[in-house]
């Protein structure tokens, strides 16, 4: 047996006798989920939309199947650099034609959980992921950080926490989207909220600083991810691949969480 079957043999045997669990982070894609409003002067996403094609009945009376239509960006959902102007020309930089080998990767995530639920607009800076990396150590190159905020816990109006002066959801600031990109090599950036950038992000300097970042240097952004409660600070192996769309912006996508169930 080669050293390869046997990693994998190992693997599979870890999932069937319980040593890796598997985590579901994704938000069910239904017609009441949440979908990204945009000022009336831009185009708009479509909310998911799901149309009973037959359900054994006169138009398929022995299957039941569905039509569906949806914004590339809802749900639970992956940002491909080509999505923001500053990876527009990048090479790869759609999900179809993204390197398959970052759809798996490991991930740290960052719990400001408490700091979120005190401050809808909490953001996350450089002195935090110095004060994380104190105690889980350096962030690996070409790994998720993933933001806990437990805003996945919020539905409807609570999520979209929507006022006059626009959303209040906590994410990233300017500081810390460069650090993590140009010092720390991140595969990409993911959170709880519909954006990966802070509800108020579009008043920063520069606006959306995570799109801003990510993109420009041909890295992925995760949004509106759910359970990172159960995740560790280091250790869970993430599984995210999108549909393949040709030259799509992004896509819903399930993501999965590699956990080692330890004694």
């Amino acid at each position: 047996m080669s050293q390869n079957t046997s990693l994998l043999a190992d693997f599979a045997g870890a999932l069937l006798d319980g040593r890796l669990r598997v985590i579901d982070l994704t938000q069910t894609l239904e017609p009441a989920g949440p979908t990204i409003v945009m000022p009336p002067e831009l185009g708009q996403s479509w909310p998911v939309r799901i149309e009973p094609i037959s359900r054994y009945d006169d138009a398929g009376p022995a299957w039941y199947w569905n039509n569906l239509s949806f914004g590339e960006h809802t749900g639970t959902h992956i940002d491909a650099p080509i999505h923001w102007i500053t990876g527009r020309h990048l090479p790869n930089n759609s999900v179809d034609t993204m390197p398959t080998a970052t759809m798996i990767a490991p991930a740290c995530v960052i719990d400001c959980s408490a700091q979120s639920a005190a401050d809808a607009d909490f953001l996350l800076t450089v002195e935090h992921v110095l004060e994380w990396e104190s105690v889980y150590g350096r962030i690996p190159a070409q790994s998720w950080v993933l933001l806990r905020t437990d805003w996945s816990r919020r539905s409807g109006a609570a999520y979209a926490n929507l006022d006059d002066t626009g959303a209040h959801t906590p994410g990233p600031d300017v500081a810390v989207m460069k650090f993590l990109v140009e010092e720390r090599d991140i595969l990409g950036f993911g959170t709880e909220t519909i954006g990966s950038d802070a509800g108020q992000g579009g008043h920063f300097e520069p606006p959306y600083p995570a799109h801003h970042f990510l993109h420009g240097a041909g890295k992925y952004g995760l949004q509106c991810l759910t359970g990172l409660d159960q995740l560790p600070p280091t250790g869970a192996l993430i599984v995210a691949a999108p549909l393949k769309l040709r030259d799509g912006s992004g896509s819903p996508l399930r993501v999965l969480a590699l956990v080692e169930n330890r004694p």
